[in-house]
């Protein structure tokens, strides 16, 4: 309905492997009785980019840096997004990736990606000539925060997760042309929808 406003990014569960752990392809069966269906889906995702740019300012992605410096925007364009997530290099790291509190980079708890410091978002967005990253990736009590001195932003639309987290989820806006000036809207959960069988 609104293709030049509203644009998805892959994340870590639109994979095969995620998604028969986490329940996708069970609820897509449930719904649809189709194996067709969730294949389709599965094609669906890799179609979608890993990435996007905002006015030439702000990078959004799923999840985050990398292990190995001096990554540019060009190399995150040639990577091949038509597969199935490999389980290490850039495409992994875009999708597995998070960010702590202290500096440099470290192997994730996840398996996969890395655990990135302030001072590697600082450099990536001065090398790339940016001024914000913006991920997901990881839920936050209030559905988004601002961390590494307000250079990115997490922000989290499943509202409490895997319904146990009990947090928010949100959404971040911009005013047309100021990007500098981000605002927030916050939503509780929803119960969910009663399928019959």
């Amino acid at each position: 309905m609104y293709p030049n406003y509203v644009f998805l990014n892959r994340g870590n569960h639109e994979d095969k492997s995620i998604n028969l752990f986490y329940g996708y392809q069970h609820e897509v069966h449930m719904k649809y009785n189709d194996e067709d269906v969730y294949e389709s889906f599965h094609e669906l995702f890799k179609f979608l980019p890993l990435g996007h740019i905002l006015n030439e300012e702000v990078l959004v992605i799923h999840g985050r840096l990398f292990s190995e410096e001096g990554v540019t925007l060009y190399e995150l364009k040639q990577i091949n997004r038509f597969i199935d997530v490999p389980s290490e290099g850039l495409m992994n790291e875009i999708l597995w990736s998070d960010p702590f509190d202290g500096n440099g980079t470290q192997p994730s708890d996840r398996g996969a990606g890395v655990y990135y410091g302030q001072d590697v978002t600082e450099k990536f967005l001065k090398e790339n000539n940016l001024k914000l990253l913006i991920r997901s990736h990881e839920a936050r009590d209030e559905g988004y925060s601002i961390e590494h001195g307000g250079k990115y932003i997490t922000v989290f639309s499943a509202p409490n997760y895997c319904d146990q987290a009990g947090n928010k989820e949100a959404l971040v806006k911009f005013d047309k042309g100021v990007l500098d000036h981000p605002y927030f809207i916050k939503f509780n959960a929803s119960p969910h929808p009663i399928i019959d069988d």
